[in-house]
Order: C-alpha cells, then structure tokens, then sequence
C-alpha cells in the first residue's frame, strides 16, 4: 500500500508538473490587438471607446489572465483611414503576434482589415462598431472564414429606426447628408428606401468627404428643396462642423442622427442650445443586471456614465474574444473562433461582467462546464455570419442632459424591420 501510495504521489506530482509545463509553454504577455481611431475625424469617439477596451481587458487580468498569463492590450491608431488601418492590423499579427483584433470603428477600416489580413492570416476579428451589411453579405458568401464577429447589430436596424423617428416627429421632406464610406453610403440608400414605406419624402442626398474644412457646398445643395428636416450620418468631428454651417445657412433644427453623434463632443462642439430639438437612436442596453453591472464598474472606472456610441459593445467584444481564448485549448484563430459562440451559448451557465464573474467563467471553464456570457449588452448571440440583433433606443436633449425617449425590445425591432422589408 505504501508503494502503491507513492505512484499515486508520484503520477499527481507528474500531472501537476504536466500543467505547469503547459502554463509555462504559453508565451506571457498574450496580446490582444486594438485597431481603433483615437486620431482624425473620430478620434474622439475613438478614444472613448478604445479606453473602455483597454478596461475590459484590466477586468479579466484582475480575474486571472487568460490561462495564468496577463492579457497585454495592443493598440494602433487607424486614423479613421482604411490603408492605415491594413498597416496596422498587419503590423499587430505579424510584428507584435497578437491573437485577435478588435476593431474598427469605421466599415470602411473594419473591411478592408478583414479581407486583406484577418482572413488570410487566420486570426478572427471583432467590432464594436462596425455596422454595415457588406459583412453579412460576405460572410453569406463563405468569404469571413467564419473569423468576422461584432457585437453591434447592422445598419438594417439603424436605417428602420431613422425612418421611424423621422416620420413620428411628422417630418415630411427630409434631406439626408451622409459620410461617403461603405457605412454611410449603405445607411442612407436603406433610410430613404424605408422613408418612402413610411410615407416620407426625401429631398435630395448629398454625400461628402471626411476631415474637410467647411462643408459649405455640401450643406448649400443639401439646402435645396426646402427641407422640413435633415437626417445627419457622420462622426463628431466633421458631424459638428456640418450641423454648424447647416444651421448658420438658415438650415432647420429638427435634425435625426446615427448613433455615433450620441457624443458630448458632438454637443458640445455644436451648442446645446442649438440641438434642442434633434432626435437620435442607438442600440439600447437591455434592462439586465449584468448591465447594471457594467455601467456601475464603468462609472466607479471613469467617474462617469458611460453614455456614448460603441462602450458597452466594446466591452463585451473585449471579454468575449479573451473568453474564448481562455476556453481554446491553443491559441490559434481557428481554436479562438470555434469558441467564441460557444461561451455565448443558449443553455450555458451564465456568467457576468467584473473580475468576480471571470474568475467564475474561468472556473466552470476549467471543470469542462458550457457557460454564456451575458455582459454589457446583455446575453449575447452571434448568428451564422456572426451578426447580433440588439434592442435600440431614442434619445434627446434635455438642456444638456442626454435623455432616453423611448425603449424597443429586439423582437419590436424585428417586427419593425419585417413590416418595412415586405
């Protein structure tokens, strides 16, 4: 019995340093990618999100690491330029080796970053931000590799819900002025295509150019027609620039925007006292606990709430890729994407946001268990292009407080979108 005793010591001692090889055989630091703008037209709304990123990843390192290493946060300014973008994101997988990217902001940087180096390097990416249709129609056609993951549902949604806010205001002629990328260019053709559904009439469609000056030509245009109404698709920098020179021309105050103007900056920029009758819409948070969570880390984090495009959806991003990570048995993008759908899954034992509800995941992660995360935008479900439908919410301006108007659940939205799409 004592020889029998010390084999059995011997063979625990020989797995325990089995493990421990294994620990020791993953390189530490892990990194993790950002290609995020903190510079150019949305490098404040960038920097913002980029910060709440590189929080996520402080959580999980509080909770353990991935697989007993710290996860080292790597981040590279895209500019808001699509070829600064490709440099970076290439710069990231094969001078720095990270194991997954996330981001862009911008569909105009997130595509080009996921055909030219994601998918041929076989390393998945995930967006926060990224909101057009290209990527489901690319992914419907085989071409993501399956490595294409966002947390922020499409355009179709943003597009119906635009409509929908313009035509309850009682807006009949309405001009629509659109950042002239693969995102603007797809949100507005779906807006004014929804508009006519909904009775609207659309005045004239101007497109322009990011980082200019003035935008004196495209607002004088854009003026033509009388409109009743502007629907305004940009980013803050130039957004603010636009609605200035909007309003400074005799243009109306009853302006509708995309989610990414739901920003101080944007209000700040242009005045509040002029903004008092602008309407916008975001994807809203889900009246979960889990977001309770988030948004009181966020605050106790930031000294303040975390209002803004892209944060809560930044955080899950973050937390589900290092999630999976930690569930992959190697850290390869194959490995990592198999995995991600599985700690989301339906029927998996729930885990939370905070360092406590890693430790958690990583726990039942270690006993073989299935989890799903539900996080910052609530409980997570990547379809087969790796989409997610989300619930969305209106807002305005009350002063210079941002206050929600209105809630809709993910199945009203879809209720909306399948009665504008028959």
């Amino acid at each position: 019995m004592r020889r029998l005793g010390k084999y059995v010591a011997l063979g625990g001692l020989v797995a325990f340093l089995a493990s421990m090889g294994n620990v020791m055989a993953q390189e530490c630091p892990i990194k993790l990618g950002a290609i995020l703008p903190v510079s150019g037209p949305m490098g404040q709304v960038g920097e913002r999100i980029s910060n709440t990123g590189a929080f996520a990843v402080e959580v999980f390192n509080e909770a353990g690491g991935v697989k007993n290493c710290p996860v080292e946060y790597t981040l590279r300014d895209t500019q808001g330029q699509s070829a600064v973008g490709v440099d970076a994101a290439k710069s990231l997988v094969d001078l720095e080796g990270v194991k997954a990217l996330i981001g862009a902001v911008s569909s105009g940087v997130s595509l080009p970053v996921l055909t030219s180096v994601a998918v041929p390097s076989k390393v998945v990416q995930v967006s926060c931000c990224s909101s057009s249709e290209s990527f489901t129609a690319l992914a419907q056609e085989g071409k993501t590799k399956g490595y294409w993951f966002r947390t922020y549902a499409t355009n179709r949604s943003q597009a119906a819900m635009g409509a929908l806010l313009t035509t309850e205001k009682g807006f009949k002629n309405t001009a629509v002025i659109y950042v002239n990328t693969d995102f603007g260019v797809g949100l507005a053709k779906r807006y004014v295509e929804d508009i006519k559904k909904l009775g609207g009439n659309i005045t004239s469609m101007i497109a322009y150019n990011e980082s200019q000056q003035s935008y004196r030509a495209e607002v004088t245009k854009a003026l033509e027609g009388n409109p009743d109404s502007v629907f305004l698709v940009a980013f803050p920098v130039d957004g603010a620039t636009i609605t200035r020179e909007w309003l400074s021309l005799g243009g109306t105050d009853n302006l509708i925007v995309n989610n990414s103007l739901r920003s101080d900056d944007y209000f700040k920029a242009v005045g509040h006292q002029y903004l008092q009758n602008l309407v916008g819409y975001d994807s809203a948070q889900p009246r979960l606990p889990s977001v309770t969570t988030f948004n009181e880390l966020f605050q106790a984090k930031f000294d303040g709430p975390p209002n803004g495009p892209g944060l809560h959806s930044v955080f899950d991003a973050v937390t589900v890729v290092l999630l999976a990570m930690e569930a992959a048995d190697e850290l390869t993008g194959d490995a990592i994407r198999d995995q991600i759908r599985n700690v989301t899954a339906d029927g998996g034992i729930e885990v939370y946001p905070g360092a406590e509800g890693i430790k958690r995941a990583k726990a039942l992660l270690a006993e073989g268990k299935q989890i799903r995360y539900v996080g910052a935008t609530g409980a997570l479900q990547f379809d087969a292009n790796g989409d997610v439908q989300a619930p969305k919410m209106t807002w305005k301006l009350n002063g210079t407080e941002n206050k929600e108007t209105g809630y809709y659940t993910t199945e009203q939205v879809a209720d909306l979108i399948k009665r504008l799409d028959k």
